[in-house]
């Protein structure tokens, strides 16, 4: 292991990891009330609902609880009883947790975010995973975790070029694992985090015990007959992923294509950014448990604090601009893979097409729970993560 103990200039490459911690200048969170105090909101057609997104009375709602009943200096307390530090790679800066199990012999593992989510997104599962004995669970499936933030999301940032795309991120996060001194690890991710940790399976696949999915996008990649051998229970999956793709994607196509004119009005309007990434928790989650599929809403403005106070908005978009141009097309995993399914996932992976992307050995249905599984249903997940890596690790 290496000692956290350096805090010399964050531009260094030469290996230093340096202990961090959240301090936001008082004059910023003054600013941002300042700025919602005076929120101008668009008029509305009457009886239209959600339907065209976001309304207006709801984000009025929400934005003067943020102004008025949101403490951010209670949740970055909580952030800073986690273990936090920055290091150098590839000339960029990396911000991550680094959370050792009480259990020596626990399995080192790596958990990715995505969009619009953050490393806040894991602090349930941070416990029972890192001490299950705590947690009235088998102390052998003890896990050492290490969460960092994508380049361009919170305070991994500021993104300092281009071409950070999840192959990229992934030799990355292999490099991070190394100087932790971690020779063999196990990956877990959503969203983004799925792309990042299923591409880490390949780049690192002598050092990678396993990649642990809860979101595993299967489109069809137009191949002749590649749908031939689909069940009408995977065409009809299929036909719903289209579907709403076809009427909910409008926000990847534009942050994949003009991710920096986007940036303009959500870096300078709070209620912008909060509307932006609202609606995916609107959207994404459990329909069966509302609001938000029950996560609360002081999670979900912590999880939007850190693309407002990190000024964000833009760099984390160009994730997508990134996925969208890059040159580095998968191939097939042999690296053992667990997916998780969460019905009300944006999208749902189709078991003949997953088999053909990855060795696909462990593969779990459950009949809740959506896009933001570790919010969610955090024991379902934690739950199915141990039951993986103990059958991987046999």
């Amino acid at each position: 292991m290496t000692d956290s103990t350096d805090s010399t200039d964050s531009t260094r490459g030469d290996g230093t990891i340096r202990p961090y911690r959240i301090d936001i200048a008082q004059a910023d969170l003054q600013d941002l009330r300042d700025r919602l105090s005076g929120v101008r909101l668009p008029p509305t057609i009457a009886g239209t609902g959600s339907q065209m997104g976001v309304t207006a009375d709801y984000l009025a709602e929400l934005a003067e609880h943020w102004r008025t009943g949101y403490d951010w200096r209670v949740w970055e307390r909580r952030l800073n009883e986690l273990p936090q530090f920055t290091t150098t790679i590839d000339g960029q800066n990396i911000h991550f947790l680094h959370v050792r199990s009480p259990e020596a012999d626990a399995i080192p593992l790596i958990l990715t975010h995505g969009w619009p989510g953050s490393f806040t997104e894991f602090l349930d599962v941070i416990g029972p995973l890192t001490d299950p004995r705590a947690h009235g669970a088998d102390p052998a499936n003890a896990f050492h975790l290490v969460v960092p933030s994508i380049p361009g999301y919170g305070f991994s940032s500021p993104l300092v070029g281009l071409g950070w795309d999840p192959t990229r991120v992934a030799g990355a996060w292999a490099q991070l694992m190394a100087r932790l001194g971690y020779d063999r690890y196990g990956a877990q991710g959503g969203d983004w985090g799925s792309i990042v940790s299923q591409a880490l399976g390949r780049v690192d696949a002598e050092h990678v015990i396993g990649v642990h999915l809860n979101f595993m996008p299967t489109d069809p990649v137009g191949t002749p007959g590649e749908l031939d051998s689909l069940g009408p229970d995977e065409k009809a999956r299929l036909d719903r992923n289209l579907q709403l793709q076809a009427e909910g994607g409008a926000y990847f196509a534009l942050q994949a294509s003009r991710p920096q004119t986007l940036a303009f009005a959500l870096a300078d309007s709070p209620a912008g950014q909060l509307a932006w990434i609202v609606e995916r928790f609107e959207e994404w989650t459990d329909s069966t448990v509302r609001p938000q599929g029950g996560i609360d809403r002081d999670r979900i403005l912590t999880d939007v604090m850190l693309y407002w106070l990190t000024n964000t908005a833009g760099s984390s978009a160009h994730f997508y601009y990134e996925v969208t141009h890059t040159t580095n097309y998968p191939q097939r995993s042999e690296t053992p893979t667990g997916v998780a399914v969460f019905p009300y996932d944006i999208q749902l992976p189709i078991r003949t097409l997953a088999n053909r992307a990855a060795n696909v050995v462990r593969w779990t249905e459950f009949d809740r729970g959506g896009h933001f599984a570790a919010m969610e249903q955090p024991d379902l997940l934690v739950g199915d993560i141990r039951a993986f890596f103990r059958d991987v690790t046999r």
